[in-house]
């Protein structure tokens, strides 16, 4: 998935979106020096990639949603450069969701405007 079809998606609300990174990237009070700013893409819930593989595939829908995710709606995962998002979409897969990696994440994101 490309940056423009994700903000085409973002836009029309077609999907949920769930930042694997740490609360700290999410929050945009750590990160890297390579990205122009800091934070997340609007709309996105924080669910740390270890929580999503330490947690049974069964467990996953209920874990998303508690954290305001609707797992019933596509996923799409990301994280600063798309590798921790790899394995939180497998791990979303497994349990039987519609997930895809967002590969260019962050990185790519937070050069597009603030939002």
């Amino acid at each position: 998935m490309t940056g423009e079809e994700l903000a085409r998606l973002v836009a029309e609300d077609a999907v949920t979106l769930v930042d694997v990174r740490s609360p700290r990237e999410f929050a945009g009070e750590a990160g890297y020096p390579c990205d122009p700013r800091q934070g997340h893409i609007p709309g996105a819930v924080n669910v740390e990639v270890s929580e999503l593989l330490d947690a049974e595939p069964a467990a996953l829908p209920a874990l998303l949603a508690a954290r305001g995710a609707d797992p019933s709606r596509p996923i799409v995962a990301y994280c600063h450069s798309g590798s921790r998002s790899a394995y939180a979409v497998a791990a979303l897969r497994a349990a039987g969701l519609d997930a895809e990696n967002y590969a260019g994440s962050w990185h790519e994101w937070s050069r597009r405007p603030a939002s």
